[in-house]
């Protein structure tokens, strides 16, 4: 068995979303804007919690199609209350369609995979931590993205919240470099995304 970062318990499915998903660069719009409303949900939960949901929210919200989350309202807003397969929190329903509208504004401009990814120049950042003490919940690039974000109308997006984000869909790589995957995933690298 692989010596994995830590974070990730003894639970099959958390360590499997280690070793195959976390940290690995995702350049798709719609999975990015997935994994960010995704993270908006987990405030003030565990990422355990959401991982084991995640199929359910991923029925619940058509797929995360944001250009058909666009078009909600109430009446939708209504019936996910009531689905006890996701987290119900109706700020968090509500922010969905609100940043789904604001992802349809960023893709139209210039791709929301784009304007994420230009935040690092199109390239991975490739930390260096031995230790998950070292590791920081948020930084001052994740801070400027949820400002941005926040600027545009984006909700549930604050600066820990896009750290984690950004972990996630491997804009860093903070896998330790103890764990194997970390070689693995900086491997990864798609060039050509800046600019």
């Amino acid at each position: 068995m692989s010596e994995i970062c830590g974070w990730a318990d003894s639970e099959a499915i958390y360590i499997h979303y280690h070793d195959t998903d976390w940290g690995v660069p995702e350049y798709n719009s719609r999975a990015l804007w997935e994994k960010l409303i995704l993270d908006g949900f987990q405030a003030g939960l565990s990422w355990i919690t959401i991982l084991k949901k995640r199929e359910n929210f991923r029925e619940a919200f058509a797929g995360f199609d944001p250009n058909i989350v666009a078009g909600w309202g109430e009446a939708e807003i209504e019936v996910l209350l009531q689905n006890k397969g996701i987290i119900r929190h109706r700020g968090k329903i509500a922010a969905t369609i609100t940043n789904a509208r604001v992802w349809q504004s960023i893709e139209q401009e210039k791709g929301f995979d784009r304007y994420l990814w230009d935040y690092v120049g199109g390239t991975p950042i490739q930390n260096v931590y031995t230790s998950l003490d070292q590791v920081p919940a948020f930084t001052d690039l994740s801070t400027q993205i949820s400002k941005d974000l926040k600027k545009r109308g984006f909700k549930f997006c604050g600066p820990t919240i896009v750290y984690a984000f950004m972990q996630a869909v491997g804009m860093v790589n903070d896998h330790l470099i103890t764990c194997p995957r970390h070689d693995a995933v900086k491997k990864l690298v798609r060039p050509g995304m800046g600019g």
